[in-house]
């Protein structure tokens, strides 16, 4: 009879095992596919953003410096200009008359200094058969050299009268781009006793960028670049309202002193804008590379998450439970990848796609893909 209960017992126990493996098949059967890569490790620069603003290579005011009524606007808006095209013009009936003025009287001085000089020499000659006085000789030099003053002084308002007509027609100072005019025509201007601004013009062939960091990372910086561990000649600049989102320029300029109130050094880059794309008065964000990582973990940006508490990703473990994981992540990696700093490890499986459909503690299955060139479990070196 104890024979019999004991064969019942065995009996038991092993059906009940039986059906709690069948269980456990079954969840494995039917847990949800989840595809999962492991982070790529590679040696990457890193930066550091500090925001920034756009400035022109030059800008320069447009002014009147003569008296008028505005005649002409040989130019559109915004629209771009070349060197020494004319921008306003101003009439100029009274800065030509003093012109003919002007030269008129260098013609009169010439003249008289013609006169003088043979006056001069016919005095030097009378002297030598005593037909005049020494005193009278003296009188004709001194004539000679007021009639070389005066020629000195008639070429010296002709210029001015000529300088003034020019000022009679404002030119574009280099290849610009205009603002919206100041001045319109048929407006009086009185650029004589002080100069009116018609317009503001602005050198966009390349610009400036201006960004301050702290003191102890300037520091850091110039040790960096005594080192030549990175490379400043090559400093990636974003801008999210620009067709090119990333342009890429150098350092050159560093202010002398640390500003004392916020202990920060200004820098300025300087960037090529062939496009003229970048305007004056933009905001950026200077990527300013720091230091290299030689072990740096990369993972899909899109396979991280955000909430109240920051960002994370869901990791599968070794037992295909999904496990959520809160990590400080980097700068963005050739667009699609994001440098992750801490909370995952190279050997850590995380979930790439339907993140909305997974849970932390739900069982998957896993299906191995790679960011890159990887595909297989990687070692920590």
């Amino acid at each position: 009879m104890k024979y019999i209960h004991l064969l019942a017992l065995t009996f038991a126990a092993t059906a009940v095992t039986g059906c709690g493996s069948k269980k456990e098949e079954n969840i494995t059967d039917n847990a949800m596919p989840v595809t999962v890569a492991y982070p790529e490790i590679d040696s990457l620069v890193l930066h550091k953003s500090y925001p920034a603003y756009v400035t022109a290579i030059d800008e320069t005011d447009i002014v009147a410096r003569v008296n008028g009524f505005i005649v002409g606007k040989e130019f559109t808006d915004g629209e771009f200009v070349k060197k020494g095209h004319p921008m306003f013009i101003i009439e100029s009936t009274s800065y030509r008359d003093q012109v003919e003025k002007a030269e008129a009287e260098l013609q009169s001085a010439i003249a008289s200094h013609e006169y003088a000089a043979k006056q001069y020499e016919a005095m030097k000659k009378a002297l030598e058969s005593d037909a005049v006085s020494k005193m009278d000789v003296n009188q004709a030099e001194s004539n000679l050299r007021e009639s070389e003053a005066a020629i000195k002084n008639a070429r010296a308002q002709l210029n001015s009268a000529r300088t003034m007509l020019s000022y009679c027609t404002t030119r574009a100072p280099y290849d610009c781009y205009p603002a919206k005019a100041i001045a319109a025509v048929s407006d009086y201007v009185s650029g004589e006793a002080s100069p009116v601004t018609l317009v503001k013009v602005y050198d966009n062939s390349q610009v400036f960028v201006h960004f301050s960091i702290e003191n102890d990372a300037f520091l850091a910086l110039k040790q960096t670049k005594a080192g030549q561990s990175v490379d400043l000649n090559h400093i990636p600049v974003s801008f999210n309202d620009s067709i090119t989102p990333v342009y890429y320029g150098k350092i050159n300029y560093e202010a002398p002193d640390v500003d004392k109130s916020t202990g920060t050094v200004t820098l300025r880059i300087v960037i090529d804008n062939p496009k003229n794309e970048l305007k004056s008065g933009m905001f950026a964000s200077v990527n300013l590379p720091y230091a290299v990582d030689p072990k740096a973990i990369v993972i899909k940006d899109a396979s991280i998450g955000t909430d109240q508490l920051g960002k994370y990703v869901y990791v599968v473990n070794d037992s295909d439970k999904v496990v959520y994981t809160p990590i400080q992540t980097g700068e963005l990696y050739h667009d699609t990848l994001r440098i992750v700093s801490s909370g995952l490890k190279p050997t850590d499986r995380y979930v790439t796609q339907a993140l909305m459909k997974v849970r932390d503690g739900m069982t998957v299955k896993p299906v191995i893909t790679t960011t890159g060139s990887k595909s297989s479990k990687p070692t920590t070196r």
